[in-house]
């Protein structure tokens, strides 16, 4: 099955969670994680992890599409509390993008 196609980047969520937190507005489970704080955002960002192992193991591709969204919301909503941009992960990737992987990994610090 081919993937769909869209337009949706990361950064467009990164800049959604960053307007619901803006937002003050106490139904939003962004804003509820912000109140709560780094604790209970890197709760649910460990649980959406895996949750997203779970179905990769089975073999559950549609619960891992779900299971990823969910990953990948919770880990920007840290990012946010953490005060760190994505871009500055992105440049991360893109610093580690010019060598293999086994090398990159020898060359991080112990």
């Amino acid at each position: 099955m081919a993937a769909p196609t869209t337009d949706f980047r990361l950064e467009d969520l990164e800049a959604l969670i960053a307007a619901r937190a803006a937002s003050g507005d106490p139904s939003s489970w962004t804003v509820q994680l912000m109140t709560r704080g780094m604790d209970k955002a890197a709760q649910k960002m460990g649980e959406e992890a895996v949750e997203a192992v779970i179905a990769a193991v089975r073999g559950d591709r549609e619960g891992l599409v779900g299971e990823s969204a969910d990953l990948l919301y919770h880990l920007l909503v840290v990012l946010k509390i953490a005060k760190v941009p994505l871009a500055e992960v992105l440049g991360e990737l893109g610093r580690r993008t010019g060598r293999g992987g086994v090398a990159e990994k020898a060359s991080r610090p112990r």
